[in-house]
């Protein structure tokens, strides 16, 4: 099955962007996952070509509209693909969501801009507000490649080697361990004598203490 991704943008040209190259790139090319950008102001209806408006009851910025909006969304197949909308009010994006969604088909991931979203659309339409992280960006377009990155990356046969996907951050609820490799020595600083002995166990051993280590320095939260 393919994983298709439909994305809807004011700038289409921002994509499929990173996602062409390196591993992403070459699982694309061999239909392992699609991409399609729709451009939302071809749906717009005066000679403006206008998507936006002012926000009701006043402020600064402008809003996007909900009736250019849904056309836009309806424009697209309806099927079981989740609709997201790329949002810093949305619910946080785990690793454990990315994995559900890779999971699956598909996507449809709608980009903002400007002040927001009318509201009654994202109600309308069913839209889940996801967030990547406590900060602003210019618009949803940069969101939505970082989370379909974190999408593709994992879908079967992507990174080549399957098991790459399972020793990382947030996969097991901790940050992941430090890496080492050769030389032996660097600037004085030597690999650690367990990653060398040869003994897997202790390895394990020494692994999972350094990554709860980890954890509880710089994601406590992680622990609870």
């Amino acid at each position: 099955m393919t994983f298709k991704a439909t994305v809807l943008t004011l700038y289409p040209e921002m994509f499929p962007g990173h996602l062409g190259i390196s591993l992403a790139g070459k699982a694309m090319e061999r239909g392992q996952w699609s991409m399609e950008a729709v451009q939302i102001r071809d749906f717009a209806t005066d000679k403006h070509r206008s998507v936006d408006d002012t926000p009701a009851g006043g402020g600064a910025g402008m809003v996007l509209r909900a009736d250019v909006l849904a056309t836009a969304i309806d424009s697209i197949a309806d099927d079981a693909r989740p609709r997201l909308l790329m949002s810093p009010r949305g619910k946080p994006l785990t690793q454990a969501r990315v994995r559900e969604l890779a999971g699956g088909e598909g996507v449809v991931i709608v980009c903002g801009r400007f002040e927001g979203v009318d509201q009654r659309v994202i109600d309308a339409r069913g839209l889940e507000e996801v967030s990547i992280g406590d900060y602003i960006l210019s618009g949803g377009e940069p969101a939505a490649l970082t989370l379909l990155d974190a999408v593709v990356r994992i879908l079967p046969g992507v990174m080549g080697n399957d098991e790459s996907g399972t020793h990382e951050s947030f996969e097991g609820g901790m940050l992941e361990h430090p890496h080492y490799t050769r030389p032996q020595v660097f600037e004085g600083r030597e690999i650690p004598d367990v990653l060398t002995s040869g003994n897997h166990k202790k390895i394990a051993e020494w692994r999972e203490a350094e990554a709860r280590k980890l954890t509880q320095e710089r994601r406590p939260d992680l622990l609870k």
